[in-house]
């Protein structure tokens, strides 16, 4: 079956060009004007992936991401106006997996749209190489289901978490450059930042850190880049 996408746009001339298109590229895809429009959808019919607007009337895209990633890990994409920097890190900040400035170019749009959803098709298949589930300090990484778990605590990780905590569960000891961390989680042929992958660090860190101001186990090695803690040396 076709995966599903959720365009919530609420100019319906942008809503429709867009719909038709992804629907030539094989997706189904519905649409909806607002928030509203988005619940009674998702209630229906749950897509694998969100495309929202950031400047909604009524309910915002900030506030609809904030929303959904407190209850699920559906895959968001922001569509954002090309000044809206803050709003995007903002965005990313409350759990997006990913942005698209207006206007946009919807070949890139739709790599956007391919590379997340074949990540989010990801879950629940055994990985290779590293072991699925590993231990370290009050934490158990279970790669199978995409989660960190401790005693009476779940944290469940988006599709960019997952990636960035991989990267480094798979070099323990070793600092690796923002750049390499994008190479690592496949985002190199793509645009990124350094600002996109500090963002997904201190999500992890919210989740991961007793205090996320002070980290135990993603440590920043200052002009080089993020350093996860060797467990075999704790």
């Amino acid at each position: 079956m076709a995966q599903h996408i959720l365009i919530v746009e609420d100019d319906r001339t942008t809503r429709m060009r867009l719909a038709a298109y992804l629907r030539e590229q094989g997706y189904r895809v519905s649409e909806a004007e607002d928030a509203g429009d988005m619940e009674r959808v998702i209630e229906t019919d749950p897509p694998e992936l969100l495309l929202v607007d950031i400047n909604l009337d009524g309910k915002d895209g900030l506030t609809i991401t904030r929303e959904q990633r407190a209850v699920s890990r559906i895959g968001i994409i922001l569509l954002t106006a090309r000044d809206d920097q803050v709003d995007k890190i903002v965005g990313l900040e409350m759990g997006a997996d990913d942005y698209v400035t207006k206007p946009f170019d919807k070949r890139e749009l739709a790599a956007r749209v391919k590379n997340l959803l074949a990540r989010i098709a990801d879950i629940g298949q055994a990985p290779e190489g590293p072991p699925p589930v590993e231990n370290f300090g009050p934490w158990c990484f279970d790669r199978i289901r995409r989660r960190l778990v401790s005693a009476g605590r779940t944290e469940n990780l988006t599709p960019q978490e997952f990636e960035i905590m991989a990267a480094l569960a798979d070099h323990p000891g070793q600092t690796l450059s923002r750049a390499r961390l994008s190479e690592l989680i496949g985002r190199a042929a793509m645009r990124s930042s350094d600002r996109m992958i500090d963002v997904v660090v201190g999500r992890l860190r919210k989740k991961l850190e007793q205090d996320p101001t002070n980290p135990e186990w993603i440590l920043t090695q200052h002009g080089q880049g993020y350093h996860f803690v060797d467990p075999a040396s704790v």
